[in-house]
């Protein structure tokens, strides 16, 4: 779908700064904000940061980008929403790769107690090294 189609849809105005923000996450998944803004100044020298982030935020709250938050990390956006997938951070490198909902529909996990909430959605972030990460740290222990 084009991208002022999508913005439209989300009940946004279509602005250049927004559209180049959008296209720029097209070819970025789990892309943190200065990237976006990076990938945008080819375009367009003069855009900042500030401008970057209102997009974003703009786009999250109409539900067109995920906003994802691993600890210790910048924010990250993608525009993979409504399929309740989880994700995989490498406490090495730091990649960040996409994990399909294991078993079932969304929720997928089912909490044991939800203290009476009607759960909409789960999140989970699975902590490990990626293969390059674990190949070079078994290199490096075998080499010691």
């Amino acid at each position: 779908m084009a991208t002022d189609e999508i913005l439209r849809g989300a009940g946004l105005r279509v602005t250049a700064p927004r559209r180049a923000v959008y296209d720029a996450l097209r070819g970025m998944p789990h892309a943190p904000a200065d990237a976006v803004l990076a990938r945008v100044r080819a375009s367009d020298p003069d855009a900042n940061l500030q401008t970057v982030y209102n997009a974003l935020t703009d786009f999250a709250a109409a539900g067109i980008v995920r906003r994802i938050e691993p600890e210790g990390r910048p924010g990250l956006y993608e525009l993979r929403v409504d399929d309740n997938h989880h994700h995989v951070v490498c406490t090495g490198c730091g990649a960040v790769a996409d994990v399909d909902c294991v078993v079932g529909a969304a929720p997928c996990l089912t909490p044991s107690d939800a203290q009476g909430f009607v759960v909409q959605s789960a999140e989970v972030t699975f902590w490990g090294l990626c293969a390059a990460c674990a190949a070079s740290s078994s290199v490096a222990s075998a080499g010691a």
